[in-house]
């Protein structure tokens, strides 16, 4: 099809018909996420969203469709947000359907706003791609931030997942959307353009497994138990399961030889460490000599903590450490006094209080093994929380209770991300989940071993080691940001020029 007939076939359509088609696609190209994993369909869909915002006239009706789009995929890629409000129907349940759409809606005006900036600055594909790509990444910083499900997250599963070690998350964005341009513009009949992208995209791939230089694990490799008690949410706190859960962890704990190291999840001992000394005791001497981590809550006073605690062999508290990137709405309150007059409070704290912010990120020790970066839950989702520890670590350790998420998409998607996290640093990860997935990562985002989700168990692994330190454990963020700021602006600085040449030859 012709630009110009596709372009009088798409400004045939109306104003909601348009909308309804980019959300169409924008739903289409959520399919790339975990555990869907059809990243061809998001490059496809981002082919259309880019024909629709080079069919727009003006700015507005670009920002128009880019909130569609956007809206149409993070209704389907966060679908998975209603599930907390279901564990508990009768308080929550009404609150589920308002969580979707004003999260589907909210993340959207990003896009919406990269679209109407890109037609302004003349609407070239390298500005289109360059602006959503530092959408995203405003989208991870405001408001604490989110960069839960970028669309370059569909090539988490893709041996594009090792250039994340070169220049981490943002760049797989940019190289989907622009695939997605090139697609487009082949079928449009532009056969230089669109070829030209899509080799560059497919030699980016081809070249990908070379960047891989995660060391396998040898001999004398620790062994790491993973345990995984699979409790339902909707038991979680209730006292006539919790001696059954506890018991459940303790078999796991005691079975077969005992390991280097034992990791229990997020929130596993069932009082706050506070009370919780004769626990911790029966949990020592369960674990036989082997440190044991596990996920507690504990009280200062007024306030709680969610926290990571480690025994050493001997059944003495060696670190502590307190999660500090707390989730809105799950784990703190904005504004908490006012939305409490109207029955809304954090769902994830035991007694519907807050949780405090711990100090920021820390490296802890864990004896023999060396030293840990602890992550509890939803810091996994932030590659700034990883990068702000005061050193570097020689693996990383994260606990974490997805029975938040349900059964369909957002464990999937958590542990995806996990996996980036460990390719984006060069380092392997222990990842022990309540319900799962539990998984030992290497420093290359594999998993080496795992423990399927919905299961109860435990299971016992090689630690892989740590390979040397990646460009973006380096750099982080930073080239990538400049690189898609500065082609914004030199496709702002073209357009103007093309416009001042047009006023002169007119004149």
């Amino acid at each position: 099809m012709p630009d110009a007939a596709a372009r009088r076939w798409i400004m045939a359509r109306g104003r909601w018909v348009q909308a309804a088609i980019a959300a169409a696609l924008g739903a289409l190209a959520a399919f790339g996420q975990a555990p869907w994993d059809l990243w061809p369909l998001t490059l496809l869909a981002f082919g259309g969203i880019y024909g629709c915002f080079a069919a727009s006239p003006g700015w507005r009706r670009a920002a128009w469709l880019g909130l569609a789009a956007g809206t149409g995929y993070f209704a389907v890629a966060l679908s998975w947000i209603i599930e907390p409000f279901l564990i508990d129907v009768a308080r929550h349940g009404w609150m589920a359907p308002f969580a979707l759409v004003f999260s589907a809606v909210g993340f959207a005006l990003f896009w919406a706003g990269a679209q109407g900036i890109a037609r302004r600055l003349g609407g070239e594909v390298l500005a289109w791609a360059a602006l959503l790509t530092l959408s995203e990444a405003l989208r991870g910083w405001l408001w604490t931030g989110f960069p839960w499900a970028q669309p370059g997250h569909a090539l988490i599963s893709t041996p594009m997942l090792h250039w994340a070690s070169v220049s981490g998350a943002l760049p797989l964005t940019f190289a989907i959307v622009t695939g997605g341009a090139a697609l487009w513009h082949l079928a449009l009949g532009r056969r230089w353009a669109g070829a030209a992208g899509l080799a560059v995209l497919g030699g980016l791939y081809a070249a990908a497994p070379w960047l891989s230089n995660a060391p396998s694990p040898g001999a004398d490799a620790p062994i790491i138990r993973l345990v995984q008690p699979n409790v339902a949410q909707a038991e979680k706190w209730d006292r006539a399961y919790m001696q059954d859960h506890f018991d459940r962890q303790m078999r796991y704990t005691f079975a077969d030889t005992p390991p280097d190291l034992i990791v229990w999840p997020e929130t596993s001992v069932p009082t706050l460490l506070n009370h919780a000394d004769d626990l911790l005791g029966a949990i020592a001497e369960a674990a036989r000599g082997a440190p044991v981590v596990l996920g507690v809550q504990r009280a200062e006073g007024a306030r709680y903590y969610n926290s990571l605690l480690v025994l050493d062999g001997q059944g003495h508290q060696t670190a502590l450490y307190d999660k500090h990137h707390l989730v809105p709405f799950g784990e703190y309150v904005p504004f908490g006094d006012l939305l409490g007059r109207f029955g809304i409070r954090g769902l994830a704290q035991q007694g519907g209080y807050g949780y405090s912010p711990g100090p920021g990120a820390q490296v802890i020790d864990i004896g023999a093994l060396g030293a840990a970066l602890p992550l509890i839950c939803y810091e996994g989702v932030f590659a700034r929380d990883v990068a702000a520890a005061p050193g570097r670590a020689d693996f990383m350790l994260l606990i974490t209770n997805d029975a938040w998420f349900g059964q369909v998409s957002g464990p999937f998607q958590h542990l995806a991300q996990a996996r980036l996290r460990s390719a984006e640093q060069g380092l392997p990860m222990i990842r022990a989940a309540n319900t799962g997935v539990s998984a030992i990562i290497d420093s290359a985002g594999q998993i080496t071993a795992q423990i399927g989700l919905g299961q109860a168990g435990y299971l016992d692994a090689a630690l892989p080691p740590p390979a040397a330190p990646t460009p973006y454990a380096r750099s982080g963020d930073w080239p990538a940001l400049v690189v898609c700021a500065l082609l914004a602006m030199v496709a702002g600085l073209l357009h103007r020029t093309r416009n001042r040449r047009r006023h002169t030859d007119s004149d």
